[in-house]
């Protein structure tokens, strides 16, 4: 079962961020695995990081919340909520898989949380500039709860337009890099 946690950091928890920087990646570690994509979202000046994103495969979501809530900057008190969402892998890679690199470009995760009827479900044209692409679901899978996706575009309008725009009842573009140690 595939899973999408996005950790919202808390203001002025940058300087604990850092600090933990080295057990969070140890912890990471443990999921290589697992992992379909991971890596920071950051505030429009690009530097200041506002929250982290992993998208997992485990099995179950007992799994998933232990995962989501055992991380050592959720432990500290790095971050102020957690979006812990099932998620279905339309494009069946992982961002290690993305044909334009690790830096090539502006990178977004974009977030669109449901209102009703299901939208966005099957994978836009746009394919090559899509990182990761999915629908949020509830636990057992059954019901569309949103949309996610990880994308290159000229810029945070550009993006949001992967999604539906009236199709959601929120929508959320967040600047994004891929994550990981530094090669």
């Amino acid at each position: 079962m595939e899973f999408l946690c996005y950790h919202r950091d808390r203001h002025g928890s940058v300087a604990l961020r850092d600090e933990l920087l080295q057990e969070h990646w140890s912890y990471m570690d443990r999921y290589a695995a697992e992992m379909i994509a991971r890596g920071p979202t950051f505030a429009d000046d690009g530097g200041t990081p506002t929250g982290s994103l992993h998208i997992v495969d485990l099995p179950d979501p007992a799994a998933a919340r232990a995962f989501a809530f055992d991380e050592p900057n959720y432990q500290a008190g790095v971050y102020r909520d957690v979006l812990l969402r099932r998620w279905r892998n339309t494009l069946g890679r992982t961002m290690w898989d993305f044909a334009g690199g690790r830096t090539d470009g502006n990178r977004y995760l974009v977030l669109g949380l449901g209102a009703g009827q299901a939208v966005d479900l099957a994978v836009p044209p746009a394919r090559d500039e899509l990182i990761a692409y999915g629908p949020l679901l509830s636990d057992d899978g059954a019901t569309w709860l949103g949309t996610a996706a990880l994308l290159r575009a000229p810029d945070p309008a550009g993006a949001r337009a992967v999604l539906t725009a009236d199709g959601y009842a929120e929508m959320e573009v967040h600047n994004w890099a891929f994550g990981g140690r530094p090669s």
